[in-house]
């Protein structure tokens, strides 16, 4: 009998190796770009637009997003860490490869650019996205996004273009406790008023 635990135990030592090597695979394999965009066209695209360029001002636009930070969104709205009730009915229905697959297809279209509508609001928000405001402590959106609004992929997300309206929701949530899922943005955004929100949001729908 304790031949056969030793061998079992010895079995089972040298399986390990593999079965990480097989999750390491899994976690790394390539997005189905085809299956992305079928996924896409079904889940997504009434709200989003076709590629990803939403003609709705409420609703992100997500093309030529970085896809790891869709993906996060996705498995936090999943996880009701960022609460959104169509968007937890949508992203339930998505496995984690259906969510790899969509955010890596939609960041291969391109975004159309978009363009800021009053030209007080964006001298304002001009300056608080390059410059802060500092007697708030307010840092420079930049700093994190990017000069032209380009983000860093896994960590900030690509503003340039986006819909204002959009940007507006969203700064206010982060600033009134909607929405919870960066403590970063919710202390820059808690020293912004409603016109700094609005000139911060029309300066980003017109980066390039």
């Amino acid at each position: 009998m304790k031949l056969i635990a030793q061998l079992i135990f010895a079995a089972a030592v040298a399986a390990t190796p593999l079965f990480a090597l097989a999750n390491e695979t899994a976690k790394s394999a390539k997005p189905d770009l085809g299956k992305g965009e079928a996924s896409f066209g079904a889940v997504c695209s009434a709200c989003h637009g076709p590629d990803g360029n939403s003609v709705m001002p409420i609703y992100p636009k997500l093309s030529q997003q970085h896809p790891e930070y869709l993906v996060k969104q996705l498995q936090e709205f999943k996880a009701d860490k960022r609460a959104n009730p169509i968007m937890k009915g949508f992203s339930s229905m998505l496995s984690d490869e259906d969510m790899k697959n969509i955010a890596y297809w939609v960041a291969t279209k391109s975004s159309k650019p978009g363009s800021a509508k009053d030209k007080e609001l964006v001298s304002l928000g001009e300056r608080i996205y390059r410059g802060g405001i500092a007697d708030r402590q307010v840092p420079a959106c930049a700093g994190c996004h990017g000069p032209s609004g380009s983000g860093i992929p896994a960590q900030y997300p690509r503003l340039a273009g986006q819909n204002s309206e959009y940007a507006v929701i969203q700064l206010t949530g982060f600033r009134d406790g909607i929405r919870n899922n960066s403590l970063q943005m919710t202390q820059v955004a808690a020293k912004l008023n409603d016109r700094e929100i609005k000139a911060v949001a029309d300066y980003v729908a017109g980066l390039h």
